[in-house]
């Protein structure tokens, strides 16, 4: 079981963002509050020359939440894929939270800013993440706290190029139309394969897509190379005979987060606890069950079973509490989008993420 917490971090104040105008949002999932609202083209898309720093937008929600709603409902966000879609679909945790009067409202994203966006609107209280996306939260003002992480998984990105493209190496792109989710893991990766070829951010021009958006663009030849993670990486792969141009390796971690709202978190660090350790117990099961965690998956994401098996068994397993190197690792990515602009100010991670005692 997934030890208690001896201490939860301690947040400095957040201010909240003026919110731009909202747009429609068609992502990995669609979110709703209340069961409304779909999040799909929100994230926007532009030119590498000035990238803005605040998170792709969301639906309008209440910020203001009634106190006895958390008393009642815990409000989690999920991908169509990773551990948390198979905690849903397996029932553990609600059935476990039943027991002590407590219901769980499920929300589906298409990816991770998004997902961050409806935490800093106060209209979910966990989720799970990239390492990216509380880089651009955190900066943003989201009142989030990291809770753990799953281990590195660098192959589980990558760039992506048409199979006959006369694109070879990551210099190759210099004046090429990247695609890529905004403020995702694959973020990270995309600045760094840059810089180690030698090319600055703003010599490529990017185009912001969700991943459904972002594959019609790729398979469209609208852009020359897409920057995406599993499973839709080796979805792509498949169907469209895509070419790896350069995966993680040697560049990024690429660790999936945990994620909590401060008043959550701080209110309910026995509910945290709780969701940690059905979250390691579905992560124990997958990792000794592939092929059926797959046949839970393979329905919602459009793989085959024996191939989403593969992935699977491949992907790293173990939750652990966030540590303080992956605190400085954290930290790194946000100095460098500072650097690039893609951020607006300086941020201090360890604010929102303390290691245990």
């Amino acid at each position: 079981m997934f030890p208690l917490f001896k201490r939860l971090p301690t947040l400095t104040s957040f201010s909240r963002p003026n919110r731009p105008c909202i747009e429609p949002t068609a992502l990995l999932l669609a979110v709703s509050v209340g069961l409304g609202v779909a999040l799909s083209s929100c994230a926007p898309s532009g030119s590498g020359s000035q990238p803005t720093a605040s998170l792709p937008n969301a639906a309008p929600v209440s910020t203001n939440r009634p106190s006895e709603a958390l008393k009642t409902v815990i409000r989690i966000g999920y991908q169509k894929y990773g551990t948390l879609f198979v905690v849903k679909a397996r029932g553990n945790l609600d059935e476990r939270l039943k027991r002590e009067g407590v219901s769980v409202q499920w929300l589906q994203f298409p990816a991770g800013p998004q997902m961050l966006e409806a935490l800093n609107a106060g209209s979910i209280d966990y989720g799970s993440t990239g390492e990216t996306p509380p880089i651009l939260a955190q900066a943003a003002g989201a009142p989030l706290v990291y809770v753990a992480n799953e281990p590195a998984d660098p192959t589980g990105e990558a760039i992506l190029v048409s199979k006959n493209s006369a694109i070879k190496t990551v210099a190759d792109l210099k004046g090429k139309k990247v695609a890529l989710n905004k403020g995702s893991n694959v973020h990270y990766l995309l600045v760094q394969a840059l810089a180690k070829a030698g090319l600055k951010y703003t010599d490529i021009q990017t185009s912001y897509l969700a991943p459904a958006d972002g594959r019609a663009a790729f398979e469209k030849g609208d852009v020359d190379a897409w920057v995406i993670w599993e499973p839709y990486l080796t979805v792509a792969q498949k169907a469209l005979s895509a070419r790896v141009l350069q995966d993680g390796q040697g560049l990024v971690a690429n660790r999936q987060f945990y994620l909590a709202a401060k008043p959550f978190a701080e209110q309910y660090p026995d509910r945290v606890k709780v969701i940690l350790d059905e979250t390691q117990n579905v992560d124990s099961w997958s990792k000794a069950h592939p092929e059926d965690a797959a046949r839970i998956l393979s329905p919602q994401i459009g793989i085959d079973v024996a191939t989403l098996t593969t992935i699977l068994k491949g992907r790293p397993s173990g939750l652990k509490l966030i540590q303080p190197d992956v605190v400085a690792y954290q930290q790194q990515i946000a100095d460098s989008f500072v650097t690039l602009g893609l951020v607006p100010k300086p941020i201090v991670v360890k604010d929102v993420a303390q290691a245990p005692n």
